[in-house]
This record gives structure tokens, sequence and C-alpha cells, in this order.
């Protein structure tokens, strides 16, 4: 891949969120994730019409890349619609640190640029494996 590798994964979310399932709430948001091997996974929301019952666009991103045989994201991208940045919810916070090691970083659209995160800091003090042992 030549390149901006960050690049192709705003290219991949983005061609994700145009097959999103939003009905009811309009704000379609995709996803994707970069490996160590260079395997990119992207996923959509999925809408329901009982919400609790809905997927986010990270959930499936991080579903396909276990379902492809990968176990730690490099990168996450997150879009939405409009033009804030999207950030990934509280839930996704969670699943996404579950999956991260210390080289993760989390990449959004903002004021016309890139604005990338660890997930410490947007999960400080988070519950992880280590705090089962």
């Amino acid at each position: 891949m030549m390149g901006d590798p960050i690049e192709y994964l705003f290219l991949a979310a983005r061609a994700a969120q145009a097959n999103a399932h939003a009905p009811y709430s309009g704000f379609k948001v995709g996803a994707a994730i970069r490996c160590e091997d260079g395997s990119i996974h992207a996923g959509c929301n999925v809408e329901n019409a009982a919400y609790p019952v809905g997927t986010c666009a990270e959930a499936g991103a991080i579903a396909a890349m276990v379902a492809g045989g990968q176990q730690e994201i490099i990168d996450i991208v997150v879009i939405g619609s409009g033009d804030k940045p999207c950030f990934p919810c509280g839930a996704c916070r969670q699943r996404i640190f579950e999956f991260s090691g210390p080289r993760t970083r989390v990449h959004l659209r903002a004021n016309g640029g890139i604005e990338s995160f660890t997930i410490g800091d947007l999960l400080p003090h988070a519950f992880g494996p280590a705090t089962l042992a």
C-alpha cells in the first residue's frame, strides 16, 4: 500500500459509512481499523427500531477484525455525518480498549484536518483485562 495509511483508513471508513443503516437517526457512522499485518477492517452503524439492539460502526469493525483473525488495533478511524469530529461512544471506547496496545491511535476528522488520540486519552483509568488479573 503506497501513500498515507491513515488516509486509506478514512477511505475505507467512508465506504462503510455509505452502507450504514440509519433510518431513525439519519446519523451514519463508518469506522475502519488497521492491524499490524496491514489488513483493514471496516464497519458501519446498523440501527434497529428496538434501539438498544443496534450496533455501532466501531463494534462492526472490531467484529470484522476478529473474524479476520486479528486481535490488536494499530489505528482506528471513526467518521460520522456532519462536520464535527465523531468521537466513539463510551461503550465503543471500552471495545477499542479491549483490543488496543500502547501504539493504538484513534483518528477523527476535525476542522479540515485530523485529530489523533490514544485510547488512554479517550478512556482514562479504563477497566480492562489487567483489572481482572
